[in-house]
C-alpha cells in the first residue's frame, strides 16, 4: 500500500495519473532542495513528472538538473506516496505517485533552466520543516531518523 498525504479526494473530481520521481539531494547532513515562487511560492524535493517514454530515474535526472542546475548519483529508492492535488500550471486534477530516491549532487552543471526555481542548501531538519508537502517531509524525517540511528 502507497501512503497517501495531503489533500483529501475531492468527490466528483476526476483525477488524473501523474506519476514522478523526486530526490533528495544530500551531502552530509544537508539537501540541495528547490524553491518554485510561481504558481504558489514553496519549497520542494527537486524532480517531477515522467514524460512517456522515460524511466523514473532518467526523469529525475532530467528534472533535478531543470529545477537546480545540478547533476546527480541516484544511489537508491526510498519509496513512494500518492497525493490528489490541483496543479494550476497544467490545469489539472492530479492523482500524484511520486517516487523517492536517495542521490548524491555530483556537481553543478549549469544555470537553472526551469523559471521560478532557485536551488537552495539547507540542513536536513530544516528542511523536513519547510518543504511544502506531507510525502517530502515524511520522507526527509525518515531520512534523518535513519541517519541519528547511525551516529
Amino acid at each position: 500500500m502507497i501512503p497517501r498525504f495531503d489533500e483529501a479526494i475531492k468527490s466528483g473530481v476526476r483525477y488524473r495519473n501523474r506519476p514522478g520521481a523526486y530526490g533528495i539531494l544530500q551531502h552530509g547532513r544537508q539537501v540541495l532542495v528547490t524553491f518554485q515562487s510561481l504558481p504558489k511560492p514553496e519549497y520542494q524535493l527537486p524532480g517531477g513528472g515522467i514524460d512517456p517514454g522515460e524511466s523514473p530515474v532518467q526523469a529525475l535526472h532530467r528534472e533535478v538538473f531543470e529545477e537546480t542546475g545540478w547533476g546527480i548519483q541516484v544511489l537508491r529508492r526510498l519509496g513512494a506516496f500518492r497525493r490528489y492535488t490541483y496543479m494550476p500550471e497544467y490545469d489539472l486534477w492530479a492523482r500524484k505517485i511520486a517516487h523517492i530516491y536517495l542521490c548524491r549532487p555530483t556537481r553543478e552543471k549549469g544555470p537553472i533552466p526551469e523559471p521560478n526555481h532557485t536551488a537552495h542548501w539547507m540542513q536536513m531538519g530544516e528542511a523536513a520543516e519547510l518543504l511544502a508537502n506531507g510525502g517530502d517531509r515524511y520522507y526527509m524525517r525518515r531520512l534523518l531518523r535513519q541517519l541519528n540511528q547511525h551516529r
